[in-house]
């Protein structure tokens, strides 16, 4: 009885992150909120070049959810989250952006009439 208690034990620590990893998140994830907000309010950068910088960031502060909370990274124990949520991610993309090539192609189609 004592063994399985600390097998289960050993087991409910495995994923879990400590207070140390989820601080590097959260200070992370401000820091990054706090750059976007920056480039809107300053106006550092505008237009396309702003787009690109704060979907960066979103795309950055993404990776730094997925480890610092959610604890995703290679270990072999993960590799089925992992491939779970990169099909996930694969398929946003491919709905996300058809989607956006359809509308395009359709409004160039409108405009040429």
């Amino acid at each position: 009885m004592d063994h399985s208690h600390n097998a289960h034990g050993a087991h409910s620590d495995e994923g879990h992150g400590s207070f140390g990893s989820y601080t590097t998140g959260f200070v992370l994830s401000v820091i990054l909120t706090a750059a976007a907000f920056a480039i809107v309010l300053t106006g550092t950068l505008t237009g396309s070049n702003a787009l690109f910088a704060i979907a960066g960031l979103a795309f950055v502060q993404i990776l730094v959810h997925l480890v610092f909370f959610l604890h995703m990274n290679t270990s072999s124990s993960q590799r089925w989250n992992v491939t779970a949520f990169a099909f996930t991610a694969l398929t946003a993309v491919i709905v996300i952006g058809g989607t956006l090539w359809v509308m395009h192609n359709v409004s160039m189609h409108m405009m040429s009439r």
